[in-house]
């Protein structure tokens, strides 16, 4: 068994799906309508048809899906540049900080509140690219 990825709900996938591929570059690799993978493996699902099809019932709730108990990581090659271009559209958390194992990151959420993180990669050696150490 392996882990693939998580797939998070969304209330509004186009307005995701703008805000993945427009905001954080992330380019789109099918999109089924109500679920759409990108490139790099991450997937967002319009979460009422999620609810449904796992749940087999819509739980009507108007609270967003992001409950500050999960961050979805990315990384950049340029942290700054990233910062530079996603900072002013968005709800930040904090800027650019050093963090604790010596990378540098910032935080935001996406527009269901969902916490994400942006850093620099992070090399371990043959374990490759690691969030953290």
């Amino acid at each position: 068994m392996r882990f693939v990825n998580p797939i998070p709900f969304v209330r509004d996938i186009n307005q995701s799906k703008e805000f993945y591929e427009k905001r954080l570059g992330l380019k789109i690799l099918e999109d089924f309508g109500n679920f759409v993978l990108f490139e790099t493996g991450f997937a967002i699902h319009d979460g009422t048809s999620l609810e449904q099809t796992i749940w087999r019932q819509e739980f009507i709730a108007n609270e967003p899906y992001g409950r500050r108990n999960l961050l979805l990581y990315f990384e950049h090659e340029d942290v700054e540049v990233a910062f530079e271009n996603i900072a002013p559209h968005v709800d930040l958390i904090h800027p650019i900080e050093r963090q604790a194992w010596g990378q540098r990151v910032f935080r935001f959420y996406d527009p269901d509140g969902h916490a994400i993180e942006v850093g620099e990669p992070q090399s371990l050696g043959p374990l490759g690219n690691s969030h953290k150490a």
